[in-house]
């Protein structure tokens, strides 16, 4: 959070027009979408925003735990859901609070990660499901190809043909009634913001390389052809592993995918298949049966069933091939579990690492209370993974052994590193978070391979177990227990807490990392009245103009060709982003459009420039010179007779351009 010191600073910084490097305090931060989807209200879905354009709206839906983006397309009274998951309560829930009849589902592919809700949302409306015709979908659909359109309300959604992450990829354009182009375009996981998706997840005799490859014909000969205006919804943001390397913004525009997406950006082909099938993360092995399931229906499910209750008796804990899973936090699960039971905690991407960790099909019993088996049991029907349940105390209650795995603060590991009594250190991390930055001499054993890598240890020493927020790392403890390791613990707070506390990180050359990092800004540029003037006169249609004044200030006095627009939306909206020249933000004395202009440059490659001293300036330099007629005003000089005032057009959901010509100037006062 940005305290008013810091935004003073920041002020002074973009004002100042230069561009420069800031020298960030401590040197290092844990950026993990792990552990940034631990609140309670991030395992249920969120509404991201209501995005508005002429004859329709999209409603935009988040589930963190699985960085999965779902909408509402409406029109009217009417809506179709896209990509929805299994759990369509919510989806439900908003069209009956705003009198919406939901007339179809859309599916742009058969997903891997979740169990998707078209077959729920069937039962619950009895509504068509658009799909493609080269889905092998083993339900009724209505068959979509190249070109294919349906209708809701006074929207058109078109087909778009896009295979590439899967061979029967598809992308809805939107537009309104009797529009030519796309405003929207729904691309499930053909593209993300900022990356695309990944081609490795097929079963089948398709090489990841042969959809690669038909992911660069998609960009190059379809998408990129589209508008750069058209604002891109995807299937999910950053955190998912269907994709490496994505954006954590939930929106975008084909003309800033162009700019800054790194994948669509390689021209040739070779260049392009090896950066989408380089560093791509292990997918859970989950994800196959949930793509298969989708593709053939996935089977109805019971909301309200309770659960069979596994008996409170030892034998449980030597069955070598029952998963038990305790729900709760690390640090009640350090001190005291069932042996051989593992730590996937409730507040965290427990779908996903239920199924990236327990073999599909085999025996499993959730532990933990009441509540929070209650609510394990309905997220986990998203990756449609069922079992039996254990209350925690009726385990105790019975009297029943517990086996602790114990938790070392970061000063106790720190100093027994210092004296050389350290356990072995197991970061168990992905490589490419430990070779960025670890706590010292480790030995990197991601997680989802720990139970086979482990092999390479002694499991009579002592191992403390590492990672970002000590999620993975309660987890690895678990896992090295079952493989019979005899002394585990877990780093508290894992590595975040280590650096919180002031200790030495290493980076990829295994230096300390003792001084501060420096970090590029890219500033924005200042443009001064005369140059914009100039500019207004002699290349109009060159750039795009924007005054973020309060309307009646625009109504009063505004440039030739300038669109007025509320500051949040231009913040906010990623249209703004884009377009062929300059974005030129001006305000009534620069101050603010120095701020918005240097924060919108941190976002894109177009270049972004404020107007230096705001319109007080423009005006005194270049209206007032040129006055003819003058009305004197004391101490500020003289200017022209104020005309009847112009209303403000309406928000624009992204910016227009400039006009090709320019309009005549308004003859006002300057209105600041």
């Amino acid at each position: 959070m940005m305290t008013r010191s810091s935004s003073r600073v920041l002020v002074c910084l973009l004002s100042s027009g230069l561009a420069l490097s800031l020298w960030a305090a401590g040197g290092t931060k844990i950026e993990d979408s792990e552990s940034a989807s631990h609140g309670a209200e991030d395992a249920f879905h969120q509404i991201v925003e209501t995005h508005r354009f002429p004859g329709f709206e999209i409603v935009q839906f988040t589930l963190p735990v699985l960085s999965h983006y779902s909408y509402l397309l409406v029109s009217g009274a009417e809506g179709v859901l896209v990509d929805p998951d299994r759990d369509i309560d919510a989806y439900l829930d908003y069209a009956k609070k705003h009198n919406l009849s939901i007339k179809g589902v859309f599916l742009t592919h058969s997903h891997a990660d979740f169990v998707a809700g078209h077959i729920e949302t069937v039962r619950a409306l009895k509504v068509p499901i658009y799909q493609n015709a080269a889905s092998g979908a083993q339900y009724a659909i209505e068959l979509l190809e190249e070109g294919s359109t349906f209708r809701v309300g006074k929207a058109v959604v078109t087909a778009l043909e896009t295979p590439g992450h899967t061979p029967d990829g598809m992308c809805g354009l939107v537009s309104a009634e009797g529009e030519t182009e796309p405003r929207a375009v729904f691309t499930g996981d053909t593209l993300f913001v900022g990356s695309i998706g990944r081609p490795d997840l097929l079963e089948g005799t398709m090489t990841a390389a042969t959809l690669a490859s038909m992911s660069f014909d998609t960009w190059h000969n379809k998408l990129s052809k589209l508008p750069d205006t058209a604002v891109v919804f995807p299937a999910h943001g950053a955190g998912s592993l269907c994709g490496a390397n994505l954006s954590d913004d939930p929106s975008s525009t084909i003309g800033r995918e162009k700019a800054s997406n790194p994948y669509v950006q390689k021209q040739g082909r070779g260049e392009f298949i090896a950066a989408v099938l380089e560093g791509l993360p292990e997918a859970p092995q989950y994800f196959k049966y949930n793509a298969a399931m989708n593709r053939s229906g996935p089977p109805l499910v019971d909301w309200q069933a309770a659960p069979k209750q596994a008996e409170a008796d030892e034998s449980l804990t030597r069955d070598a091939e029952r998963w038990l899973v305790d729900l709760r936090e690390a640090a009640p699960y350090a001190g005291g579990h069932l042996a051989g039971s593992v730590n996937i905690a409730l507040r965290g991407r427990l779908e996903t690492w239920v199924g990236t960790m327990v073999p599909w099909k085999a025996p499993l019993v959730l532990v933990g209370s009441d509540e929070e088996i209650k609510e394990a049991v309905f997220r986990l029907h998203r990756v449609a993974y069922e079992g039996q349940v254990l209350p925690f105390d009726a385990w105790t209650k019975a009297g029943l052994p517990l086996a602790t795995s114990g938790t070392i603060a970061p000063a106790d590991l720190f100093r027994q590193m210092q004296e050389g009594t350290a356990p072995i250190i197991v970061d168990v991390r992905m490589p490419q978070e430990w070779m960025a930055m670890r706590i010292g001499t480790v030995v990197n054993l991601p997680i989802n391979r720990l139970a086979e890598l482990s092999r390479k240890l002694d499991p009579n020493l002592p191992v403390v177990a590492v990672c970002n927020s000590a999620y993975r790392s309660s987890l690895a403890a678990g896992i090295l227990q079952r493989q019979g390791f005899k002394q585990v613990s877990s780093l508290a707070g894992g590595s975040a807490a280590w650096i919180d506390a002031g200790y030495p990180v290493y980076g990829s050359a295994n230096a300390a990392v003792a001084a501060p990092r420096q970090r590029q800004i890219q500033i924005a540029e200042r443009i001064s009245p005369a140059d914009l003037s100039r500019l207004i006169k002699d290349l109009p249609g060159t750039f795009d103009l924007v005054d973020i004044r309060p309307p009646e200030a625009f109504q009063d006095y505004a440039l030739p060709g300038a669109r007025r627009a509320e500051l949040a939306d231009v913040l906010d909206n990623p249209g703004y982003l884009t377009g062929a020249g300059p974005l030129i933000i001006v305000d009534r004395d620069g101050s603010l459009a120095m701020m918005v202009a240097g924060i919108l440059s941190q976002k894109t490659k177009r270049p972004i420039r404020a107007l230096h001293g705001g319109l007080e300036a423009f005006w005194e330099e270049t209206e007032l010179r040129g006055a003819v007629r003058a009305v004197p005003l004391p101490g500020v000089g003289t200017r022209p007779r104020a005309t009847p005032g112009v209303a403000s057009p309406p928000r624009p959901t992204a910016p227009a351009p400039a006009p090709s010509a320019p309009a005549p100037a308004k003859r006002k006062s300057a209105g600041c």
